[in-house]
């Protein structure tokens, strides 16, 4: 079935925040985070954009969500802070966080903001590209919502996976933005092909008998495999201390899975970091250097059968404008599924023109 034509983004953004707000959200939060649902989906982190949305009114209905939280301030010096989410949805608190390190590496040279009591929050790129839009160095990083990687060596799922992000500014149209999941592949990327029917690649699970895995309908049979070993084990551990224990939030055993259990909170943790390159004595001659240096890498010659050399974040500030302008097309299986959950929030359907799932 043909993908079909595109659909406004404010359409968007207004179908999913009706949408929260059936589910208890208030207008105002619910606004707030399917802006930023929409936001990832014009930056083309589709896997964690609107597709997230059956899973956020499934906890908002069992009550692991809480939709109407009070974000609070709970631990705070001069460059860091923790911020309780009071278990709502994590694009509140992760929002909050973010806009609070920039305001202390505004004031102090380095901002480090911790988050406990949150959710799933979409893609960290959402949370470090206004500091590099800002002239700022950004981070961020959150234990996974579900453990599906063991221990290096181990057979017991004790990790999520475990994200990290990083910006920078760059003279030119694209900041440098990099997130990745310390997993060969996103869990999102596995429920995206099992929602289109299509196969995994081998390489990103495999079951308990050490067999590659490519059916995503068997995901919960397997392991998804970290990026470089035990390389990854270990970052993805440490990101686990930093943005999980150190905030007084869920890793390890603790983790809940936030798609099979929708009436648990899961104490979600996170952190942002803003850093001022001006802390350091460079200022803007930070994004005149990084530009030089990046200049020099896409003007390295591409091995044979290679395409030219990118670096993360490149061609997303146009592909950004086109979609505004333009709107976004989402897949037929994606169109499908909002249809059907704007039937179970008696709502209006997005596409009236196409079936529910």
């Amino acid at each position: 079935m043909a993908d079909g034509s595109p659909i406004e983004t404010e359409d968007l953004i207004d179908f999913v925040a009706r949408a929260l707000m059936a589910r208890g959200v208030p207008k105002a939060d619910a606004t707030s985070v399917a802006g930023l649902m929409v936001e990832a989906d014009i930056f083309g982190y589709s896997t964690h954009g609107v597709f997230r949305l059956r899973q956020y009114l499934a906890r908002l209905a069992g009550g692991g969500c809480n939709p109407t939280p009070k974000i609070s301030v709970v631990q705070e010096t001069v460059a860091t802070a923790v911020v309780d989410g009071d278990h709502g949805l994590g694009h509140l608190a992760m929002a909050a966080a973010r806009d609070l390190a920039i305001e202390k590496a505004r004031n102090t040279g380095i901002g480090w903001v911790g988050v406990r009591g949150g959710n799933h929050a979409g893609p960290l790129a959402l949370y470090v590209r206004p500091q590099a839009e800002a002239g700022l160095l950004g981070m961020a990083a959150a234990v996974g919502s579900a453990n599906h990687v063991p221990p290096y060596g181990g057979s017991d799922l004790l990790i999520g996976t475990n994200p990290i992000a990083f910006s920078a500014p760059a003279t030119g149209p694209d900041p440098f933005v990099f997130d990745m999941a310390t997993t060969v592949a996103a869990m999102g990327k596995i429920k995206t092909l099992l929602q289109r029917g299509e196969p995994m690649p081998e390489g990103w699970m495999v079951g308990r008998d050490g067999k590659p895995l490519t059916d995503p309908a068997r995901k919960s049979e397997g392991f998804l495999l970290p990026i470089g070993g035990p390389k990854g084990f270990g970052l993805s551990v440490a990101i686990g201390l930093m943005a999980g224990v150190l905030n007084g939030a869920a890793f390890g055993s603790d983790v809940v899975d936030f798609t099979k259990d929708t009436t648990s909170p899961t104490n979600t943790g996170q952190f942002v970091v803003a850093i001022d390159p001006a802390a350091f004595g460079i200022g803007d001659g930070f994004a005149e250097e990084a530009a030089r240096v990046f200049s020099e890498m896409r003007a390295s010659t591409p091995l044979p059968g290679h395409d030219p050399v990118r670096l993360p974040g490149d061609g997303k500030t146009a592909l950004a404008a086109s979609r505004r302008e333009n709107g976004l097309t989402l897949n037929a299986a994606l169109r499908r599924d909002l249809n059907a959950l704007a039937g179970d929030c008696d709502i209006s359907p997005p596409f009236p023109n196409d079936p529910a799932a």
